[in-house]
């Protein structure tokens, strides 16, 4: 996700698959928000592809139409709403057909839901998804149906999601599902539940099968994948009760890093999303040892400034980032980093934004994901503090904090030019259709004209000879 300075929620996308022969139903399926959403979308996908169901990117054909939703911000659940808003005639039209909603909006409303947009049938929340063939069935029946208990223990390991869209080339392996973090401005740990981690052998049989369909980099996904400890299931709470050969033979994320890097050595390999107080400095000792391991890493801080991240209940402070990033870069010396930043949390002065300001200077972010606070109905910040920062305040402080990061972001691309670097060629540039876009190991996007016999898939050697703010300009190397 190079979209620079994203300072809205992903809009919804929908994706279409291959048609499964004699599946007569035809299913929509739009995803918003998080990586992790798209990832659990493919496996709703699978789960319904075997109860007769083929996708559609048609809306106006679909027998089912599930919105898999957000709630990060206000602003991703108005969106939400909106959609459903555009379903009424659809609705009116075709009266038989079933429109549900998944994900954390559902998660967080629950049967609030069926009450507050009344053409809603289906409510389920991220761990049930195995349950849609039985809620399916009771929309069939005319009733409305629902299902937002979560679990300690469902990581659907043994579903092979099926891959919606996308190129053929990257895609997504969930690895742990839920956070234990806490905090205060987020939704998450209350709509998908206590962290647990997925059996690392049935990883690396998912990383296998992708090498062995042609896809050419995955990302090890998770909303806190460096947390990663599997010691035969259950949540990470529960790991200082397990028994002494669990704990001899578990494994961590630096550990499960060496192990896909080793099963398809020849795969590139990333990861999201890091949390910087469960960080090992073992992940960037793995980092370094396998060139296929791209250096990159997305660190959330929120806010530079100490009080700040007190209040946040993010369990480091400043200085404990910043001598994170500062060892990581002496293990990676070209080791690259994005940023997430919460700007006019509850209480922030003017100090706690200079302090922001100054991290990010400090730590020079090749980009970042910045958001003006938003409160969230149900966590400890609205529970328990204003958010007494005023709207236009807000919006100055985040257009100082996205302004340095484009200065940051010209300076870490320009960094970058006048060298070689290996491109895995991702698809065509949106600006121009004779040239290729992918990525680097350091996560930057590059455009370069296309040569005769290159393919999407292919990881070829450009030499950058210039930049924008947020792009690499190159050329393959003969």
């Amino acid at each position: 996700m190079q979209e620079k300075y994203i300072d809205e929620t992903k809009q919804g996308e929908a994706f279409a698959i291959a048609e499964k022969s004699g599946n007569s139903k035809k299913l929509f399926l739009e995803s918003y928000g998080c990586q992790m959403n798209f990832s659990d979308s493919e496996i709703v996908a699978s789960i319904l592809n075997e109860q007769g169901y083929n996708t559609t990117l048609k809306v106006e054909e679909a027998d089912l139409i599930l919105l898999n939703t957000c709630s990060i911000r206000e602003k991703a659940e108005q969106t939400v709403r909106m959609r459903l808003a555009q379903f009424k005639n659809l609705k009116k039209e075709r009266p038989n057909m079933t429109v549900g909603v998944l994900g954390c909006m559902a998660e967080r409303l629950k049967t609030k839901f069926l009450d507050e947009e009344q053409l809603v049938d289906l409510v389920v929340g991220p761990d049930a998804y195995r349950d849609l063939p039985n809620l399916l069935k009771e929309t069939d029946d005319g009733r409305d149906a629902i299902n937002v208990i979560l679990s300690k223990e469902e990581t659907y390991a043994d579903i092979n999601p099926v891959r919606l869209g996308g190129n053929g080339v990257t895609a997504f392996v969930t690895i742990t599902r839920g956070c234990d973090n806490m905090c205060t401005f987020c939704v998450v740990p209350f709509t998908r539940g206590r962290e647990r981690s997925r059996d690392p052998h049935s990883i690396i049989e998912e990383c296998l099968d992708l090498w062995n369909n042609g896809y050419k980099e995955i990302t090890l996904l998770g909303q806190n994948v460096d947390s990663y400890l599997w010691y035969g299931g259950g949540p990470k709470k529960d790991f200082a009760k397990a028994s002494e050969m669990q704990k001899l033979t578990a494994v961590n994320f630096a550990q499960l890093m060496e192990m896909v890097a080793n099963a398809v050595p020849n795969m590139r390999i990333r990861f999201s999303t890091s949390n910087p107080q469960d960080m090992s400095l073992d992940v960037f000792r793995v980092m370094a040892k396998h060139d296929n391991i791209c250096k990159y890493v997305h660190l959330p801080v929120q806010s530079g400034s100490d009080r700040i991240l007190g209040l946040m209940n993010r369990q480091h402070t400043r200085q404990e980032y910043l001598d994170l990033i500062k060892k990581a870069k002496e293990i990676v010396p070209d080791i690259s980093f994005s940023q997430d930043m919460i700007i006019g949390f509850c209480t922030e002065t003017e100090e706690d934004h200079q302090d922001t300001l100054s991290l990010m200077r400090e730590v020079e972010y090749d980009y970042g994901y910045m958001f003006a606070y938003s409160e969230r109905p149900g966590t400890p910040a609205h529970k328990k503090m204003e958010d007494d920062i005023p709207a236009d305040v807000k919006q100055r402080r985040l257009a100082e904090v996205i302004a340095l990061q484009g200065e940051l972001s010209k300076k870490r691309m320009a960094s970058y030019v006048g060298r070689v670097h290996e491109i895995l060629i991702e698809g065509v540039s949106k600006k121009n259709k004779n040239q290729w876009k992918g990525r680097n190991s350091q996560n930057a996007v590059c455009v370069f004209d296309m040569l005769e016999g290159q393919k999407i898939g292919d990881i070829v050697s450009v030499f950058v000879h210039g930049n924008t703010q947020g792009t690499l300009l190159g050329e393959t190397v003969l």
